[in-house]
């Protein structure tokens, strides 16, 4: 599970984008304009962008040149094939470059690609206890056998993997989980908390989510 920002002006196609990303277990934000993504940038963490280059109110490439200091990577998602294109935006800042039209299950591999290498976040597989989850699959097993968890579910078991043995605020959970358009309720991570602790009991998994009250939660290995 990654948080990524699309920049695309076509919201129809941002849209589909959020959608096909969204059911390999990201969170989506979409923005389509370049002011606009700043300011999501500046005001939320993300792991991944994916660049439209043709904006309303500039290039892309331009934009790429003028960042300044740690970024996500970037994955450059535009109607310019050509050869010249592609190496300029390449050598502008881009990470990874895929022409339209293009094939959802190939961009959501090449995210995969991006975030896999040093300094991101996909691991191969995570492991606390006997509870093994697989973040390019979202598939998650319980001493080897596989466990239905829903997408929002699965994002809060990676989350909590990924910071096993330490306190995750509430705060991070919730931006972690909901996009900027989703209302979230008071009671929606306790909700998704509790569903989760019961599937991880009924399906014996060698580890226990706690509840840091006031603060958040944290995941550790059963007896730990």
């Amino acid at each position: 599970m990654a948080r990524v920002l699309i920049i695309e002006d076509n919201e129809r196609l941002a849209g589909l984008i959020a959608d096909g990303l969204g059911a390999q277990g990201h969170v989506c934000d979409a923005v389509h304009t370049l002011a606009a993504a700043e300011d999501a940038l500046a005001g939320t963490l993300f792991d991944g962008i994916v660049l439209d280059l043709g904006l309303p109110d500039g290039d892309g490439v331009d934009w790429m040149r003028a960042q300044h200091g740690p970024r996500p990577p970037i994955l450059v998602l535009t109607a310019r094939d050509a050869l010249e294109d592609r190496i300029r935006g390449l050598d502008a800042g881009a990470d990874d470059y895929l022409p339209k039209p293009f094939a959802m299950s190939e961009l959501a591999a090449r995210l995969r690609a991006l975030l896999r290498r040093p300094g991101g976040r996909q691991d191969a597989v995570l492991a606390l206890g006997n509870l093994a989850f697989d973040p390019a699959s979202q598939r998650v097993t319980v001493a080897g056998t596989a466990l239905e968890l829903t997408r929002r579910e699965a994002a809060l078991i990676e989350l909590l993997l990924r910071r096993a043995g330490q306190v995750v605020r509430r705060a991070v959970i919730e931006n972690s989980l909901y996009t900027f358009d989703e209302a979230v309720t008071p009671n929606a991570v306790e909700a998704t908390i509790s569903r989760l602790r019961r599937k991880l009991e009924e399906a014996g998994a060698a580890l226990e989510l706690h509840t840091i009250r006031g603060v958040g939660y944290m995941a550790r290995a059963r007896g730990a």
